[in-house]
C-alpha cells in the first residue's frame, strides 16, 4: 500500500467520484505523482514513505462535474496537509458542485 491515498465522494449524487485528477505535489509546488481516481472514487498516490514535511493534494473538480455537465463553483479543490509520523495517510475529499469537505482520514 502507498503511504498515501484519498478517496473522494461525490456527495450529491451519492456515488465515489470516477476518473478525477489528483496532483501530489510538496508545498512548493514541486510535483510528486498523478494519477485518477478509480471505479471506487480511490486513489494511492506517491512514495511508499514520504519525509515528514507538508504537502498538497489538488482535485480537478471542475473537469469531473464539467464532464457530467453540472456547474459548479470550485474548478480545483487543494488541500494542504502535514505528513506526520504514521505508517499510512488517508484525504478523503467529500464533494458537491458548491460545497466540500475532507477530513484526516484512517
Amino acid at each position: 500500500m502507498s503511504h498515501l491515498s484519498t478517496h473522494i465522494l461525490d456527495a450529491t449524487a451519492g456515488v465515489p467520484a470516477t476518473g478525477v485528477e489528483v496532483v501530489l505535489a510538496t508545498i512548493e509546488g514541486a510535483e510528486l505523482a498523478r494519477g485518477r481516481t478509480d471505479a471506487d472514487g480511490r486513489l494511492a498516490l506517491g512514495a511508499e514513505v514520504h519525509p515528514q514535511t507538508d504537502y498538497t493534494l489538488t482535485f480537478a473538480t471542475g473537469a469531473y462535474f464539467a464532464g457530467r455537465g453540472v456547474e459548479t463553483f470550485y474548478p480545483q479543490v487543494t488541500v494542504t496537509f502535514t505528513v506526520g509520523d504514521r505508517p499510512h495517510h488517508h484525504v478523503p475529499l467529500l464533494l458537491s458542485p458548491f460545497a466540500y469537505s475532507t477530513y484526516r482520514g484512517s
